[in-house]
């Protein structure tokens, strides 16, 4: 049997909880919770997403996809949210998440002002998505929600790209980390026929996918067949060459796919540091998380009581190259 939908609080004409004249009282219904409180008359799609926000954002998962329904009396149950919906009596509404997948998205921007967040709405009201704005990303890390990209660290490259040796190394350190905690690692190589395969400093032992591509992006067909094959993926770990190139592209193209991204500074550069320093300038303010490689590691393990810190200790004890990637992040 069904459990009984709560019924809206009965609250003083005028909105009431000591809202000013004008407002309407709405019950706001999130999960197993329920509460009250009061929008302006005539309060459209984008102001009930702002009031869920305020009384639920610490809840809400930001990585989910949601819809926002209203309960409609003569059904006796809720629906899903009419285009262009305004509040003019008061009702109750329920934010939903939903169980699909993040991929392929395109939307409009709206900035809620009073969380600070943006919400990605279609061309109709929802299902909506939710991506934090740069202040309020945590940038949280756990094993069993994040993969590693290694992106075109490739022969050619060697000559080429600034202080080239150096990311090799940290590349190889990050690589060692991912198969100590069992977190799958992608690795692209851009037009090999031409540039060569992975440098031999790379151990690719045990890595998920080896891809050639000519796309600067990593995010092609098959690495997204991959990533949906991995249960609960949330962020990517992206590092190699070059960070104005592959490494903004795709880190773009995953954000835009709901994916939290995590570049890696000391891992990733470009034949010109006045691009890599751009990049990274921009990447940073689209909300994508500027990392370094032992950061990341530790981050992963979170707790020197875990069962690899000992083995992930063992691998930061060298401190990573302070070459001059340093001063041009």
């Amino acid at each position: 049997m069904a459990a009984a939908e709560p019924a809206v609080p009965a609250l003083p004409s005028g909105g009431g909880l000591g809202a000013p004249s004008g407002t309407v009282p709405v019950l706001f219904c999130f999960s197993v919770f329920a509460r009250p409180s009061a929008v302006p008359h005539g309060a459209g799609y984008e102001l009930l997403i702002q009031k869920f926000l305020s009384l639920y954002g610490d809840q809400i998962d930001m990585h989910r996809k949601f819809v926002v329904q209203l309960f409609a009396e003569e059904w006796g149950q809720y629906v899903d949210l009419p285009k262009g919906f305004t509040v003019s009596e008061r009702c109750k509404v329920r934010l939903v998440p939903l169980q699909i997948q993040l991929r392929g998205f395109t939307g409009r921007f709206i900035l809620l002002k009073s969380k600070n967040k943006r919400c990605i709405l279609g061309t109709t009201p929802p299902p909506f998505f939710l991506v934090e704005k740069p202040l309020t990303t945590l940038g949280n890390l756990t094993p069993s929600s994040t993969v590693f990209f290694c992106c075109d660290m490739q022969e050619r490259f060697r000559p080429a790209i600034k202080y080239f040796g150096d990311i090799i190394s940290v590349g190889q350190r990050l690589l060692q980390g991912a198969r100590i905690l069992g977190i799958p690692v992608i690795v692209t190589e851009q037009y090999p026929k031409g540039l060569g395969s992975t440098v031999q400093e790379i151990d690719l032992t045990g890595v998920k996918l080896v891809l050639p591509k000519t796309k600067f992006s990593m995010v092609l067909p098959e690495v997204e067949a991959a990533l949906a094959e991995i249960p609960g993926v949330r962020s990517v770990v992206l590092f190699g060459v070059e960070t104005h190139v592959c490494i903004q592209q795709t880190a773009l193209e995953l954000v835009g796919r709901g994916i939290e991204v995590h570049i890696v500074a000391d891992a990733t550069s470009s034949r010109s540091m006045m691009d890599r320093m751009f990049a990274l300038e921009r990447l940073a303010r689209t909300g994508i998380i500027v990392t370094t490689s032992e950061a990341v590691l530790l981050q992963l393990v979170a707790d020197k009581d875990h069962p690899k810190f000992k083995e992930i200790q063992n691998l930061i004890k060298a401190s990573a190259p302070e070459s001059g990637l340093l001063s041009k992040v």
